[in-house]
């Protein structure tokens, strides 16, 4: 038996809205559990949580790895809004520090300390990588049983990578949106013959005013049909609007859910370079559950 350091951290949590959860689990070292150890932790939180989140040091920084229950995940952003924000709020040193530096993904990501301001910490989205549609118009719309004239003509579908490869969805009005019920299966079927991790339905419609967008974010690759609160997919949705040259990169509010009224919601903003705009999601998070995980091997 193996003990371990564990959080239960809601993301995103505003109101009624509980958030995403993430299960955390603190590591003195990478190397102090398998990979093998990490996917049996995410296989016995399955209906718990959707990922988890091993953090450790790494070089002077905070490194992040993220397992769901059927595989890695190359990049978590809820998760790690809620270690980011749980660490910062919670270190004296942290919390004087306007910005922390982490490593996920294989990549050095940013992380901006609001919390103080706004309640918040922000997360930089990996860079874009902007990737053909690998199916068509029709082909989308069966996998998401809906009408292929339910897809808007007004805005394109886009396949971005920015952390998790995004399929981007563009529906014409709120009711379209949260009237869809894809079959899990069917949908990871799909997903996995083309190549794509998560899919994001937007539209310009929303539930309240003041909020810019709202969104659907499925998964079923990861093991679950629906994602309720989504950092890397609605950053990829940034990207997407960015180049669209909708958005200005100022910060907008997305709503997320398929509950009219219970719905959560991701800031989005982007700083102001010339040459590579980088987007940043954000959000607050709170501690559910703390204690300790037993692993037996």
């Amino acid at each position: 038996m193996q003990r371990y350091r564990f959080k239960k951290i809601d993301a995103f949590v505003l109101g009624r809205s509980t958030g995403n959860p993430a299960g955390c689990v603190y590591l003195p070292g990478e190397d102090a559990l398998s990979p093998e150890g990490m996917q049996q932790i995410a296989r016995e939180l399955a209906g718990v949580v959707n990922e988890v989140v091993y953090v450790y040091p790494d070089e002077g920084h905070t490194g992040l790895r993220y397992f769901s229950a059927e595989r890695e995940v190359a990049f978590c952003g809820h998760g790690t809004i809620a270690v980011m924000y749980d660490l910062i709020k919670n270190d004296p040193v942290r919390l004087r520090d306007p910005i922390t530096r982490i490593h996920a993904g294989g990549q050095e990501l940013l992380v901006r300390n609001e919390i103080a301001q706004a309640d918040s910490v922000f997360i930089s989205a990996p860079q874009p990588v902007e990737l053909t549609p690998p199916v068509s118009h029709d082909g989308i719309a069966a996998a998401l049983r809906i009408p292929p004239g339910d897809i808007s003509e007004k805005h394109r579908i886009a396949c971005i990578n920015a952390g998790l490869a995004s399929l981007i969805v563009p529906v014409d009005t709120l009711e379209t949106l949260l009237s869809l019920h894809p079959d899990q299966q069917h949908l990871k079927e799909f997903c996995l013959t083309n190549g794509i991790e998560i899919i994001v339905v937007f539209s310009t419609e929303t539930s309240k005013a003041g909020n810019s967008y709202r969104t659907r974010v499925f998964a079923p690759v990861f093991g679950y049909l629906e994602d309720p609160a989504t950092g890397s997919g609605n950053a990829a949705l940034g990207y997407y609007l960015l180049k669209e040259g909708t958005w200005d990169g100022h910060m907008i509010a997305i709503e997320q859910g398929k509950s009219r009224e219970d719905l959560n919601i991701i800031r989005l903003v982007s700083d102001a370079s010339k040459v590579q705009r980088t987007v940043f999601f954000g959000g607050n998070a709170v501690v559910r559950i703390e204690g300790e995980y037993l692993l037996y091997l």
